[in-house]
């Protein structure tokens, strides 16, 4: 039985080598993530965290790697004997390898499992376990530049309608619908952030062109449902699904219950 792994993590603007960190430390086994509370990561970092408690409880817990989380008071090595005793194994960043914290690990008899940069490196693309036959699917479309929070509830709810399929705009097809600057992220780096969630079933990057650029994705995957948010709802969406026997489901933009509202363009600056 594989040993279980433990971080202490802040998922403090969560970016792609955060989720390659916790991918690598979950090789070791099931993932437990402790998330410091805000008082907690700004005593250990000097500066208060940029994003809620909570938010950053409901990221760790909405990543496909993590099989648990909870926020705690008190810093990890203030309880190694404990991890020790349940025979866990101690992940940690290279550059955040703390002399301190690996002696007092050593001492408690505590293994760590120390990942680098090299090992972070790349943006490995999830496949999942073919759906069975006449599986009814959902499908939801977008750029997806900077993901929060708002997305992930999005994907949740999408998913409420059957395995979710994400397809992301490609770099050339973002440029041309929002102009040069856009995207912030690559599109391998946005493909490899989104499909890191728990509510998406696989994440593609489309080929075609303009506000329907998912065409030749969704001719391919044939899904039931094409969701989108009350933003996103465009004549050209209604049409094609309309013209493709697709049920068309537009879906309110509610932020997770107990979190603000986000959105991409506030929190990358333009």
């Amino acid at each position: 039985m594989a040993p279980r792994a433990v971080v202490e993590f802040g998922l403090d603007d969560l970016r792609s080598d955060d989720v390659r960190f916790l991918q690598e430390a979950a090789k070791v086994g099931p993932l437990h993530v402790r998330v410091p509370s805000d008082a907690l990561f700004e005593h250990q970092t000097g500066h208060p965290p940029r994003f809620p408690a909570a938010e950053r409880l409901f990221l760790a817990r909405s990543l496909r790697w993590v099989t648990s989380a909870e926020l705690v008071d008190t810093p990890i090595v203030d309880g190694l004997d404990a991890l020790t005793a349940a025979g866990a194994v101690l992940g940690v960043r290279g550059e955040d390898d703390d002399p301190v914290l690996r002696a007092t690990a050593r001492t408690a008899g505590l293994d760590v499992r120390v990942v680098t940069p090299d090992d972070r490196a790349g943006f490995p693309v999830y496949e999942p376990e073919p759906l069975p036959a006449g599986a009814r699917t959902a499908i939801v479309t977008g750029c997806f530049d900077w993901l929060h929070s708002g997305h992930i509830r999005f994907f949740m709810d999408a998913a409420q309608y059957g395995p979710l399929y994400v397809v992301i705009g490609s770099d050339r097809n973002v440029r041309l619908l929002k102009g040069e600057g856009h995207p912030l992220q690559g599109e391998d780096e946005r493909r490899y952030m989104v499909g890191s969630m728990k509510p998406v079933y696989r994440c593609l990057v489309s080929s075609g062109s303009g506000w329907m650029d998912a065409e030749p994705e969704i001719d391919e995957l044939q899904p039931t449902f094409y969701v989108v948010n009350d933003d996103g709802d465009k004549p050209e969406k209604q049409a094609f699904c309309a013209a493709h026997g697709l049920t068309y489901t537009v879906l309110q933009r509610v932020p997770h219950e107990g979190l603000p509202a986000r959105s991409s363009t506030d929190l990358r600056g333009f």
